[in-house]
């Protein structure tokens, strides 16, 4: 290559140029029969690409410069190996979830209560129709299969590696998006409500998309980000689309109207509750919330039954819910959306409460106060 080099860089001198070095090439040339060792130049004949220089020699295949050569590593794991575990926890929680689903079953929640059940049941469980738990199977499925193949498993033949990589960049990007969503709906449309299992899945999510950055690389994912944006702007409308109509209020009430009815306060009241309820009513706090609620029952529950009729009360559907009813102005207008809901000196409090921490937050003096 460099004897090419040599001879193209002559071939494009200018003529009294090129007459110098063929004018040094010769003096050179009458000196080599005294000093053979000091000016030989070339050991070995030309080969024929040598002397035809028109004839390019075709490079070695490089790897392509927008993605690494081979997927990395992670504590020495490689990141194929990471996303294949984290798929595979994914893909057996939504399985546990798609069969409550679909079978109508209720919730085991370890955590937190039976919030599980109530989102699960919500029309936001739902999306075009299909079960979100089912959705999340197939994605969390799709990962894994891809995780494996890049793993050295052949399960679809023909797939480029490095194509392989780039779809799971894509959707675990996809994933995370969705995620966010969910952890947005929960948070403002299930106040007070725990799901254990949205915030699994959530966190399994996230942790598919940064296993498939540090995969790429943060350098070389940049190149990709306008693709990432767009995947990112379409999963949010198609979720925005869908949930347009969805509500949190009671799942399946288009179909029937729920009276109200009053339930029974069975658990008596303590001295600090009893003056607790006063406290707040002095100060204006309210408790909102709907009579369906099982969370403002249990509520309830933890004042007494004293303690509850001194409490400030909003009941959120005062003639009954479902079709053709709506909620009562003032929990429309104080943007209510989650039962129950303590309004105390301005802050919102969403889902039941200890005593101890509304006694905190309304600034009730415990000193002197017998405390449950």
């Amino acid at each position: 290559m460099a004897t090419i080099a040599a001879t193209l860089s002559i071939s494009f001198i200018p003529s009294p140029a090129r007459f110098a070095v063929v004018a040094t090439t010769s003096a050179l040339s009458s000196s080599r029969a005294k000093r053979p060792a000091r000016f030989r130049c070339c050991a070995e004949p030309s080969s024929p690409e040598q002397e035809n220089p028109s004839t390019p020699t075709p490079a070695p295949p490089q790897p392509p410069v927008n993605l690494p050569a081979s997927p990395s590593s992670l504590w020495g794991i490689s990141t194929s190996t990471w996303s294949a575990g984290v798929a595979g926890l994914g893909f057996l929680e939504t399985a546990y979830l798609s069969y409550l689903k679909l079978t109508g079953s209720e919730a085991f929640c370890p955590i937190g209560g039976g919030g599980c059940g109530d989102v699960l049941q919500s029309d936001y469980s739902v999306v075009f129709g299909i079960p979100l738990p089912l959705l999340g199977l197939v994605a969390y499925g799709l990962v894994l299969t891809l995780s494996l193949q890049e793993n050295g498993k052949k399960f679809l033949p023909g797939i480029d590696d490095l194509d392989i990589r780039l779809t799971l960049l894509l959707i675990s990007t996809s994933m995370a998006t969705a995620s966010a969503y969910f952890l947005y709906i929960l948070s403002t449309r299930f106040i007070g409500t725990s799901c254990s299992y949205c915030l699994a899945s959530a966190f399994l999510s996230f942790t598919l998309f940064s296993i498939r950055v540090k995969d790429f690389g943060l350098e070389r994912v940049q190149k990709f980000v306008g693709l990432q944006l767009a995947v990112a702007i379409i999963v949010a409308l198609a979720l925005t689309n869908s949930y347009s109509s969805a509500t949190t209020q009671l799942n399946g009430t288009d179909d029937f109207v729920l009276e109200p009815y009053d339930t029974e306060i069975t658990t008596e009241s303590t001295p600090f509750a009893i003056a607790l309820a006063k406290h707040l009513r002095s100060i204006g706090a309210k408790m909102y919330g709907a009579f369906w609620c099982s969370h403002c029952n249990e509520q309830k529950q933890i004042f007494g039954r004293e303690a509850t009729k001194i409490l400030e009360y909003v009941e959120c559907f005062p003639n009954g819910a479902g079709k053709g009813k709506k909620m009562a102005a003032e929990c429309a207008a104080a943007g209510i959306e989650g039962f129950p809901t303590w309004v105390i000196n301005g802050e919102v409090l969403g889902g039941d409460q200890e005593l101890s921490v509304l006694a905190e937050e309304s600034g009730f003096p415990v000193d002197g106060t017998e405390q449950p």
